[in-house]
């Protein structure tokens, strides 16, 4: 820049999009964004020092008025402009106990509060307050040694604030907000301007340059350590990047006002401490100084040369990267420019197709697992499907099943994987697994498991995941343990146990039917899963318990081929359910009726028998009459019959039952016992005994005595009722007729004599009348 030819720099600053010199005449001159120059004088001898706040339009200088050692603060606000200079809002003297001595370094915090300046005999002064006023603010000196300061910076913590004072001996942090609590960091320091901080993204630590390396503080200690070697003359700092003026051997003329000899060539090197590399390095002519502004660099050389150097966007820098196919600091470059993701995928997929062409299968894969989510997973999975790439292949779908986005497709491929290398630890691993996120498809996982004869596998990942069905149908089509299957059953709760006690009942009952039995009974009677406590918290809060069964009748149909534990489980259920249903006392009484057939042992059958009855008398039994009739006659048991009819009233059918089997006694019986109920029985049993006059004649006459005594029909009905059977004679009737005939004349004499009885009442009553009309 020509307007900076003349100018004999003496310090530099920038901040609020302006470049900030000063001079040894005293002047300051601010260079804005469009490199236009304004100046004004600020001391009347010199500038040393200068500071441009960030966050505010203050500028800070440090100079002298007057000749020998005598430094002056000066605070300037630049956005207070008098006569065309900026308004000086403060002027401190800069001496430390009235020993004048000369300003090395100074820095302001940026919340104005506090202010330090470094002398050359080694006192630090703290100014605390507000900066931009004198009255406001207090000094103290908080550091004193023998060597000269030559660095000093602010870090704020939480809710402190630490001040870094850097000697070429030592390295101090300060806690100025407590006491001045001192900590020393390190036995060794920097030479002037070897130190800087660093920015949020190396968490704003304290930076200085030796010759061996480039070393990080924390108010606490030392951090890492970058080992930069080479003699340094300078250290900055810009977006993530430090930037280090060292020595250089090359020389060039040296431009005016300096002289005509030559200018010795610094090296300015711009390292990326993030991703590790060299961002850019070029020699540059005694730099002066560096200045960072405005998303630039801009060098001030000993030429009087001011060089900006414009960052390349991340594209571009993606761009050479890609083209020397430097694809690792590709990544790390994006990543720290904060580069969206589909960009960043897009860079992994690069860089894993340059490896797999390269042949690098193995680190191919590594990047294809990092574009998950974003790259189409058939896209890899194509590209690996040889059986010499099945490991990758593996590796790929296990990452992809750990970010829950594998579906059925790539689990069953997955898991034929490990089934074709046999690779039972991984399969052990990718299925056993407890507490954690189930990152498959478990139902998936079990088929291709149980299709490939690792039925123990299929078996664990069932019974983790709670799948009933999977578990039990392995169980019992392929492994046949039935005792276990049962045993898992009686575990479930009560909707999962009876829904697959239906489902699978029919084979268990087949396979194992005392356990199956067992276990029927529990589930429809009063079930607790086998797991659940006996006393559990709705018991203890003194509630009662709620009652799980199942419905029996659902369950009859299990036992088609076991009528022995068909009956033995119906005898259960009506011992302890007394109100069972229809169903249960039909199929038990049906059980019992075809057992008792089926029977060949007299005293077996006599005791079954009397079961049978037992059940039919039983008042609580709620069989179907209707069915229980069918069932009594369909089996021939004569003692059910008889008890239902009496039980229906139907007394008729009891009459015609004993007449059908020719059971004379008990016709008699029948008639004597419900005849006074029903009448018509007699009657019936005339006409029964007429037609075998031959066989009963003397229950023929017995019911004619009877009817006859309780006078339950007409003589003439009774000669009807008899004339209508061929086979009842004269003979049998003929008491009967003589009887009947000798009553009615007897009762007709009888009546005869009450008749003329009548009339001889009837003859005096009517002469007494006669008598008492006329006399």
């Amino acid at each position: 820049m020509a307007f900076l030819q003349d100018v004999n720099v003496s310090a530099c600053s920038s901040g609020r999009g302006q470049l900030v010199v000063g001079d040894f005449e005293g002047n300051i001159y601010f260079i804005n964004r469009q490199l236009t120059l304004s100046s004004f004088r600020a001391y009347d001898i010199r500038v040393t020092h200068m500071h441009q706040m960030k966050q505010h339009n203050i500028l800070v200088t440090i100079g002298e008025d007057e000749q020998g050692v005598n430094p002056l603060i000066k605070v300037w606000n630049l956005d207070k402009i008098d006569k065309g200079i900026p308004v000086c809002t403060r002027l401190t003297r800069a001496i430390p106990s009235n020993k004048p001595t000369p300003v090395t370094c100074f820095t302001v915090h940026e919340n104005f509060n506090f202010m330090a300046v470094g002398f050359e005999n080694g006192t630090v002064i703290l100014y605390k307050g507000d900066v931009t006023r004198d009255r406001h603010s207090k000094q103290r000196v908080v550091f004193e040694n023998a060597r000269p300061i030559t660095g000093l910076s602010f870090k704020s913590g939480t809710k402190e604030v630490f001040l870094f004072v850097v000697t070429e001996t030592a390295v101090v942090s300060i806690n100025v907000t407590n006491k001045d609590t001192r900590n020393q960091l390190e036995q060794f320091g920097a030479s002037r301007g070897n130190v800087v901080m660093s920015d949020n993204s190396q968490d704003y630590q304290l930076v200085i340059g030796r010759q061996d390396a480039v070393y990080f503080y924390q108010p606490d200690g030392r951090g890492p350590c970058l080992a930069f070697e080479g003699e340094k003359l300078q250290l900055h700092w810009f977006r993530g990047y430090l930037i280090i003026v060292g020595k250089e051997s090359k020389t060039m003329p040296r431009a005016p006002p300096m002289g005509t000899h030559s200018l010795e060539m610094n090296l300015v090197t711009v390292y990326d401490i993030r991703n590790k590399f060299i961002a850019y390095t070029a020699p540059y002519p005694e730099v002066i100084d560096i200045m960072c502004e405005s998303g630039a660099i801009y060098i001030l050389s000993g030429d009087r040369k001011l060089y900006q150097l414009q960052e390349k966007d991340t594209s571009t820098k993606l761009d050479i990267l890609f083209k020397k196919n430097n694809y690792l600091l590709a990544i790390s470059l994006a990543k720290s420019q904060q580069l969206d993701q589909d960009g960043l995928m897009d860079i992994f997929t690069q860089y894993g197709d340059h490896l797999y062409a390269k042949g690098d299968h193995d680190g191919a894969i590594q990047q294809y697992i990092c574009t998950i989510g974003k790259l189409e997973a058939s896209y890899v999975i194509r590209k690996f499907l040889d059986a010499q790439k099945i490991h990758n292949l593996t590796r790929y779908l296990q990452a992809l099943h750990k970010s829950q986005l594998a579906t059925e497709e790539h689990t069953t491929l997955l898991l034929n994987c490990y089934t074709k290398l046999k690779d039972v630890s991984k399969l052990d691993e990718f299925i056993m697994t407890k507490d954690r996120e189930v990152d498959f498809d478990v139902e998936t996982a079990i088929r291709v498991c149980r299709q490939a004869g690792y039925h123990r596998h299929a078996l664990l990942l069932a019974e983790i995941h709670e799948k009933h069905e999977w578990y039990l149908k392995i169980q019992l089509e392929d492994i046949r343990d039935y005792q276990a299957a049962l045993t898992y059953i009686a575990r479930l709760s009560f909707e999962a146990a009876e829904s697959n006690m239906k489902r699978y009942g029919k084979v268990l009952m087949a396979e194992a039917p005392q356990e199956t039995t067992e276990l029927l009974k529990r589930l429809c009677t009063d079930y607790k899963s086998a797991c659940q406590p006996l006393v559990d918290q709705t018991s203890l809060d003194g509630a009662l318990p709620q009652i799980q069964r199942a419905s029996a009748e659902e369950f009859i149909h299990i036992f088609v081929n076991n009528r022995s534990r068909l009956t033995e489980f119906l005898e259960h259920m009506v011992e302890v359910q007394p109100n069972s249903s229809n169903l249960v006392y039909n199929t038990l009484l049906e059980l019992y009726l075809h057992d008792m057939v089926h029977e060949t042992s007299i005293g077996a059958r006599v005791e079954r028998e009397r079961k049978t009855l037992d059940l039919l008398k039983n008042p609580d039994a709620g069989y179907s009459m209707e069915q229980a009739m069918v069932l009594c006659q369909v089996n021939s048991f004569k003692a059910g019959i008889l008890y239902l009819y009496e039980k229906a009233q139907l007394y008729m059918q009891i009459l015609q039952y004993h007449m059908d089997h020719n059971e004379y006694v008990h016709v008699m019986e029948a008639c004597k016992k419900f005849g006074q109920q029903d009448s018509r029985l007699w009657v019936h049993a005339l006409s029964y005994f007429a037609q075998r006059e031959t066989t009963c004649k003397t229950q023929l006459i017995e019911v004619l005595s009877y009817i006859d005594k309780k006078n339950l029909m007409s003589p003439l009905l009774v000669i009807q009722t008899l004339a209508h059977n061929s086979s009842a004679t004269l003979s049998v009737l003929k008491d009967y007729i003589i009887r009947r005939l000798q009553l009615e004349q007897d009762q007709m004499a009888e009546d005869m004599r009450l008749v003329r009885q009548y009339q001889e009442d009837t003859a005096k009553k009517r002469a007494l009348i006669q008598e008492l009309q006329t006399s």
